[in-house]
């Protein structure tokens, strides 16, 4: 072999394990970089797992969270009544609706709470409530239970869920609870409390939207204030009138040809506007003082239905300038049950969205809009009842909270049992709209009833039945009903 044949050979086989000794550095950094990956894939998995086990805990806490709220908020949504409350009833224990009854053996009026379809007479256990409240609870109204305020409402309303509960201290003492349990049908229920003001709001973006567009045109519908304050009118307190009470045809004067002098006599477009109404409570102010509008919400003891019977054509004739008079003071009516508001509170909804932004003595965070279902039947004097509307509360535009901020903002005072009302309730839809005026279109549409019959507006012998209810996870809050039949109006005598 030559000298240069051995050294190609000698340079080849040093080159091959160069070549060699490469490719196991490589595979040795191949080998590295696995081990590496894996290692850090097993770190990542180890993050993801704790951060996405973090992200589940607290998602579950807080689901856990929302259910035990809206359990205490509800006094314990699993407690039981050892009094029956049937399935479905719009009082089960969780709800406990202030009102005010007698009964034929005894007619005084006295306080009660709802429980199924029996009352509790709160009169007859105000010696198990603590001192500070049982005066209030042998009243025959509930002014000065209202006028005790947030705390005060609670203590009570904590305790009688406690007497109601299954094994309590009422149950065992079987010759009270017969004496305090009354069956619903056995009773006469009365107005709540002693209304000293009446305020009518108009806080219905759709129903003012509607009624603006029937008589200025879609293009004015809404007067250029109503976005920026909570429009109302002070009403007529004495008029006022518990559910069931007939309503009578009013008479007055209207304007039936346009040119031609006003002529008198029985309204002829007698309507029925849905509402809901919340009375005051709690400290109130003093004239000349404002309340707070992040404060107001202390002052709104509870919420019930209510009915504005309205004459539309008196109230067309009379209401330039100074807004409706006659028309409106024929009667309104309210169901006989306050529903606290905090039974209401699992139910609270995102406030109405408003635009442009409320002046500041107008804006709250607070969220206090509530998903309250709202039905109107109408009920023929010898037809069936028929469902004409479906609306709910959680399309009023202002909340009772700016309601109370803009009433006192003058500095005028508001006391323990007034009564404020939202205005007629309409949603966006033409079954949801609050009152006969949108339902028939300003009498244009008849509304179609059961038994093949129809209506333009209220006919003498009709019933109008309110109703509302809360409804989630199975708990029903009602309210009753608001219900009042019209008779025919009285005519003169000649």
């Amino acid at each position: 072999m030559s000298f240069i044949s051995y050294r190609y050979k000698l340079i080849t086989l040093i080159n091959l394990k160069r070549a060699m000794y490469n490719e196991a550095a490589t595979l040795s950094h191949i080998v590295i970089v696995l081990v590496v990956i894996q290692l850090a894939s097993r770190l990542v998995v180890s993050i993801l797992t704790i951060v996405l086990g973090s992200i589940l805990f607290n998602k579950l806490k807080i689901i856990f969270n929302v259910e035990k709220s809206f359990s205490l908020k509800n006094n314990k949504t699993m407690s039981v009544s050892f009094v029956d409350v049937p399935k479905g009833s719009d009082f089960p224990l969780q709800n406990l609706p202030y009102g005010v009854f007698s009964t034929q053996s005894n007619p005084g009026k006295r306080l009660c709470v709802a429980i199924g379809n029996n009352v509790l007479d709160l009169s007859g256990v105000a010696h198990l409530y603590p001192a500070k409240v049982q005066d209030a609870l042998k009243s025959s109204t509930l002014n000065l239970l209202m006028s005790l305020g947030h705390d005060a409402w609670h203590v009570v309303r904590t305790r009688t869920h406690e007497l109601l509960l299954k094994n309590s201290e009422l149950e065992h003492d079987a010759a009270l609870v017969r004496k305090v349990i009354i069956p619903q049908k056995e009773v006469e229920m009365h107005l709540p409390a002693d209304i000293g003001d009446y305020t009518d709001f108009y806080s219905s973006i759709h129903h003012a939207t509607n009624v603006g567009i029937m008589f200025r045109g879609k293009e004015n519908a809404l007067m250029p204030n109503w976005r920026h304050i909570p429009v109302g009118y002070h009403g007529r307190a004495s008029s006022v009138v518990v559910s069931g009470t007939p309503i009578r045809r009013p008479l007055g004067q209207t304007l039936p040809v346009e040119g031609q002098p006003p002529v008198f006599g029985a309204c002829k477009l007698l309507d029925f506007e849905l509402e809901m109404a919340f009375f005051v409570g709690g400290p109130g102010n003093k004239l000349g003082e404002r309340v707070p509008v992040e404060e107001a919400w202390k002052n709104v003891f509870g919420f019930t239905l209510m009915n504005d019977w309205s004459a539309r054509d008196i109230q067309k004739w009379e209401y330039i300038p100074l807004g409706p008079f006659t028309a409106k003071n024929l009667g309104t009516t309210i169901s006989p049950w306050i529903i606290p508001v905090e039974a209401l509170e699992p139910f609270i909804v995102n406030n109405f969205a408003q635009d442009p932004q409320v002046l500041p003595y107008l804006k709250h965070d607070k969220s206090f809009n509530f998903d309250i279902n709202l039905l109107v039947s109408l009920k023929p004097e010898l037809g069936e009842e028929t469902l004409i509307c479906k609306s709910n509360y959680k399309y009023l535009y202002w909340t009772a909270m700016q309601q109370i901020a803009h009433h006192t903002v003058t500095g005028c005072n508001i006391r323990s049992g007034d009564l404020m009302a939202s205005g007629t309730i309409s949603g966006e839809t033409e079954d949801s709209f609050g009152s006969m005026l949108e339902l028939s279109w300003r009498g244009t549409k008849p509304v179609q009833l059961n038994g093949n019959l129809t209506r333009k507006f209220i006919e003498d012998g009709d019933e109008i039945i309110i109703r509302g209810y809360c409804e989630r996870n199975g708990l029903r809050i009602g309210f009753g009903e608001c219900r009042g039949k019209v008779l025919p109006a009285i005519p003169f005598k000649k």
